[in-house]
């Protein structure tokens, strides 16, 4: 297939380096050093048992229109990045191009195809104005919940960690060809990725962690297994798990895996450091709205109280707050 990587950062990079390497056809949408680096060297990868591959034979582009329609663009920019791009993704749409979104977090696209009271309904933390919508159609979507770990330690070059599943889903629970075809090509880079009945499901069990391990790591600076093993942020991260199991029962999700059971798994993985940390370490925008703040707001739509949601969202958009006024004011010292 024509696929078409938006954003080649940590995921980006390592799904599209393998799919590459596997024989589709890649072309990375990516600007800056990042684009440089490709162009001159290919996507390089580093696996977690130490061998390196390097996919040479992909395209890098900031051109939207020249790169064209493909059979497939997937989506591995953060929640509160598609809006810079939304508007240049028409140029890669032919009539029957599908879009595999990788955002961590509550999607844009949550209640198409949901039946029931709330269907139709825009979630205004990820999608305030409503473009993503228009400019991502949703029946273009497939569902995917990104499992592995992975960074970007170099332009053009990522390191791989741990994890190989990328679960999809159409967004009505079908099993249609395009779906069927999408999992067999990750299949065959190497990737576990099995079509499921209810994507929404596994969107929630993934960010039932991101949830809480997110936040808490980005105001106390500390790893998973520290949350998990200090009492009083153990508890923390399960009354906010709490929360939003109250809620994603409300609107028909099942966990397969109970709440004690997901704080132990992240208690193993062991002085890793979430997405939200290594964030806040590097000075970037911080991922707040999807993970919490859009939980918050199906709160309010199946009016369940979320008290300690709340706080902590208080307090993450407060340092991110903080941080941007500190990046606007050390900006102004450079051009002074």
């Amino acid at each position: 297939m024509k696929i078409a990587i938006v954003g080649a950062g940590a995921i980006g990079g390592y799904v599209g380096a393998k799919l590459a390497l596997a024989g589709e056809e890649v072309s990375f949408m990516v600007r800056g050093a990042n684009l440089e680096a490709i162009r001159r060297n290919g996507m390089r990868l580093i696996m977690e048992d130490g061998t390196e591959h390097v996919a040479d034979q992909v395209a890098a582009s900031d051109d939207y229109r020249k790169t064209g329609p493909q059979d497939l663009v997937i989506l591995a920019l953060k929640a509160h990045q598609l809006d810079a791009v939304g508007h240049e993704l028409h140029h890669l749409l032919g009539p029957q191009t599908c879009i595999v979104t990788m955002q961590n977090g509550i999607p844009y696209w949550y209640f198409h195809k949901t039946g029931g009271a709330l269907e139709g309904s825009s979630l205004k933390m990820v999608d305030p104005s409503g473009k993503l919508s228009e400019q991502i159609p949703p029946a273009r979507v497939i569902g995917c919940v990104v499992y592995p770990a992975s960074e970007l330690v170099a332009p053009g070059v990522v390191r791989h960690f741990e994890g190989e599943r990328f679960p999809l889903g159409e967004l009505d629970g079908s099993h249609s060809e395009r779906v069927q075809r999408i999992s067999e090509s990750f299949a065959k880079a190497g990737f576990k990725a099995p079509v499921l009945d209810d994507i929404r499901s596994e969107i929630w069990l993934k960010l039932w962690g991101n949830l809480s391990f997110n936040p808490i790591s980005a105001l106390t600076h500390s790893t998973l297994v520290d949350i998990c093993q200090f009492p009083l942020t153990r508890e923390l991260a399960a009354a906010l798990m709490t929360e939003a199991q109250t809620i994603a029962h409300k609107l028909g999700i099942s966990f397969r895996v109970p709440l004690d059971k997901r704080i132990a798994g992240a208690e193993k993985i062991g002085k890793h450091k979430t997405s939200m940390l290594k964030d806040v370490e590097a000075g970037r925008a911080l991922e707040i709205d999807a993970l919490v703040g859009s939980v918050i707001e199906l709160g309010r739509l199946t009016a369940t109280p979320t008290p300690q949601l709340d706080t902590v969202y208080a307090l993450v958009k407060l340092l991110a707050k903080t941080f941007e006024e500190e990046r606007g004011q050390l900006q102004l010292r450079r051009v002074a």
